[in-house]
């Protein structure tokens, strides 16, 4: 399988946004928006509910018009030429609709009957092909009434790429279903990433945490960050490294507080167990240093030690309230 380069003005960004702005009588729902997706990446634009997402994606289409700024999207103006864009993005709502008497074959074939007219063969190749890709080759000729919530929602991405888009648009792809229905659903995604860009709306953070190469986080119609994933989860500020101990940790936690590379520790004790929480400004002495002191303290057994993981959560939520308190 190839992968297809876009040609966008010398630029591989697929989505890019310049001050894209919507107000409705005069309120704000989306302001001064510039984002920038790249070719061949899953990209979430992570935000609550009412934040501004189904707004940028409906001016993305270019199925209403900006207050003020502008997109392009795979290389076209989506105020001018927002026809030619839907010919090469495929979109899916976040509760597609389907006619409900036909099977998943007979509603992928009607939908390839819009975009393409080839010999038999050629059509009914690319709807297995499309129908392998979402796992529903063994469900292929039963009606969509039958269909469960994850089902439905996997035909819905089949039906949105039956024309090998170069984009495709997911609003809220997983929103309402069940464990085992998102993560079929986010195994699909995965699988699309070297077939073309996925860009999905969502509020659920432990999606975008496990698929998501980029994202943007927007609240109240304004974008408060974005960045690889991996940055995110990084963190901004010190590095922090958690031990665990057994004993007696009074003069451990006195000693590794008066290194010039602590910034902070704190201590919190459960049970027999105290458990240290050091942020450091010198990482690589932190990492010579922590865990041979308490070793070399006969006070103290360390029964865990470890750098500290950021989650999306933790991040989101401190980003929504710098952003609150701006």
């Amino acid at each position: 399988m190839k992968t297809r380069v876009i040609q966008t003005n010398g630029s591989t960004d697929v989505i890019s946004t310049r001050g894209l702005s919507k107000s409705y009588n005069g309120a704000a729902v989306l302001d001064d928006l510039h984002l920038n997706v790249p070719q061949h990446s899953i990209f979430g634009f992570l935000g609550p509910n009412g934040a501004g997402k189904t707004t940028t994606i409906k001016l993305l289409l270019g199925l209403t018009k900006p207050t003020s700024g502008g997109a392009t999207v795979v290389g076209r103006d989506a105020g001018r030429e927002s026809l030619d864009i839907r010919q090469h993005v495929g979109y899916l709502a976040q509760q597609p609709q389907f006619y409900d008497h036909l099977t998943a074959r007979e509603t992928l074939r009607f939908t390839l009957s819009l975009f393409f007219r080839g010999p038999k063969e050629a059509i009914d190749g690319r709807v297995a092909e499309s129908l392998e890709l979402v796992g529903l080759s063994a469900r292929a000729d039963r009606p969509v009434r039958g269909f469960s919530g994850g089902e439905r929602q996997r035909l819905g991405i089949a039906q949105a790429y039956i024309n090998h888009p170069d984009l495709l648009i997911l609003d809220e792809p997983a929103a309402s279903l069940d464990p085992m229905g998102r993560r079929d659903v986010l195994k699909v995604m995965e699988r699309l990433r070297e077939r073309t860009t996925v860009f999905y709306s969502t509020h659920i953070l432990d999606d975008v945490e496990r698929v998501s190469d980029t994202v943007a986080i927007l609240a109240a119609g304004r974008m408060i960050a974005e960045a690889p994933v991996s940055e995110l989860l990084a963190g901004t500020g010190a590095a922090t490294f958690e031990m665990t101990l057994k004993g007696r940790p009074e003069g451990l936690a006195a000693q590794l507080g008066a290194e010039p590379w602590v910034s902070s520790l704190t201590r919190a004790d459960t049970g027999e167990l105290s458990t240290l929480t050091i942020a450091v400004s010198d990482e690589d002495a932190a990492e010579r240093g922590l865990l041979r002191s308490a070793i070399a303290d006969e006070d103290v057994t360390v029964t865990a030690f470890g750098r500290t993981r950021h989650s999306l959560e933790d991040v989101f939520v401190d980003l929504l309230q710098e952003g609150a308190s701006r």
